[in-house]
């Protein structure tokens, strides 16, 4: 094997690694963006599962209520 070749070798591996590398990086930053939007979703519906258990709590009390009169 020559001197160039090997050369020749190393410089593409080089250049391959540089592309695999900021695909990496690329994939990681999209992962982590990824992961701050599922952590706000699971946010919000924490929320509103407590909304809609303050919804049914109201309902349950009222319901417990008697009719007005003119019914």
């Amino acid at each position: 094997m020559t001197n160039d070749t090997t050369t020749d070798r190393l410089n593409d591996l080089e250049v391959k690694f540089s592309y695999q590398q900021e695909t990496i990086d690329s994939l990681n930053d999209i992962v982590t963006k990824q992961w701050d939007t599922i952590e706000n979703l699971r946010r919000q519906i924490e929320r509103l599962e407590g909304r809609f258990q303050e919804m049914a709590d109201y309902q349950g009390e009222a319901g417990n209520e008697p009719p007005p009169p003119h019914y």
